[in-house]
């Protein structure tokens, strides 16, 4: 049990950070999905910018590591391009 005010404020900021960080991460599970569920080159070009920019986002929030980042915007790039 955490006795310092400190520490008391770290365990309430990185609960919450926790909690947000793991909305964000589902989502982008979620967004992925219905990606990869795609059977039409046209509209999974028109969502590639809007998926790529998700994942972005979480790399750059230090959500997900930078290289999975750079993976799964592989895999949607070669997947529009193998349409």
């Amino acid at each position: 049990m955490a006795h310092h005010k400190s520490a008391k404020k770290r365990i309430r900021s990185s609960e919450k950070k926790r909690v947000e960080n793991r909305y964000y991460a589902k989502t982008m599970r979620n967004a992925l999905r219905d990606f990869r569920a795609l059977t039409e080159k046209s509209e999974a070009a028109e969502r590639l910018p809007k998926m790529v920019s998700i994942i972005d986002k979480l790399a750059k929030r230090s959500v997900i590591h930078k290289n999975k980042a750079a993976n799964l915007k592989s895999k949607c790039m070669r997947q529009v391009n193998a349409m």
